[in-house]
């Protein structure tokens, strides 16, 4: 369990009652994604009140009338979903700037400028959501929200996601060198051994990071590695 001193209250107000919970802000957004059905470790104490800050509980009368059941981790789980967490300002800034930087990672991971062909560095991605004024949810995942981040770039900034797909062509030896970058960079989409030994492959990735793949897989190997960008 969550201890009280990091617990924050949940709260959900339905039929003229509230209902409160103590809840650890992190287990939030796993709540909303469908990753957590056992909410009951997460929780500083196992009970609903009408008043978590006077330790009053609400009544079984109530909760049944509202939620249709008893059982406190359904409950706890439709006030989570539903309801209002109580977050301190200092709670709340500091989740909001861990969701944004993830986003900003995710779209420049993904993203390019269209007329350049060209990444967009993060710092360029936190300028334009700063004047597009775009509110991250701290609860909302990342990638549930980076439509809609991206879309409200696209009058501040020439923005696109793209996948590239890439012709590599290494010695054998060099495969075996850069092989686990190639497969966390992007995907292998067609490959062959050929006579001399040396491998050749297609790979596909997000168009963002193929300078940074690029640039890795080169001094990896020293150079001995060809290279081409296809047309998709």
């Amino acid at each position: 369990m969550v201890s009280l001193d990091d617990a924050v209250i949940a709260r959900l107000e339905s039929h003229g009652e509230r209902f409160e919970i103590l809840i650890d802000p992190d287990v939030v957004e796993k709540v909303h994604a469908g990753a957590v059905e056992d909410i009951l470790p997460f929780m500083a104490a196992e009970e609903i009140f009408k008043d978590a800050h006077k330790g009053d509980r609400a009544s079984e009368e109530a909760i049944k009338k509202v939620f249709g059941t008893t059982d406190i981790n359904e409950v706890a789980l439709h006030i989570v979903k539903k309801g209002d967490v109580q977050l301190t300002t200092e709670q709340r800034r500091k989740m909001q700037g861990d969701k944004r930087r993830q986003i900003v990672a995710e779209i420049a991971r993904n993203a390019i400028n269209p007329q350049t062909k060209t990444p967009h560095p993060p710092s360029r991605i936190e300028t334009a959501m700063e004047e597009a004024r775009i509110h991250v949810d701290p609860f909302k995942p990342a990638e549930q929200q980076v439509q809609t981040v991206l879309n409200a770039l696209k009058p501040i900034i020439p923005i696109r996601f793209e996948k590239v797909r890439m012709a590599l062509h290494a010695s054998g030896e060099i495969y075996g060198k850069i092989y686990g970058d190639v497969v966390s960079y992007g995907t292998i989409i067609k490959e062959e051994w050929q006579p001399d030994g040396s491998w050749v492959g297609i790979v596909e990735m997000p168009a963002g990071v193929q300078v940074e793949f690029l640039d890795h897989i080169g001094k990896k190997s020293k150079g001995e590695i060809e290279t081409k960008i296809l047309n998709n």
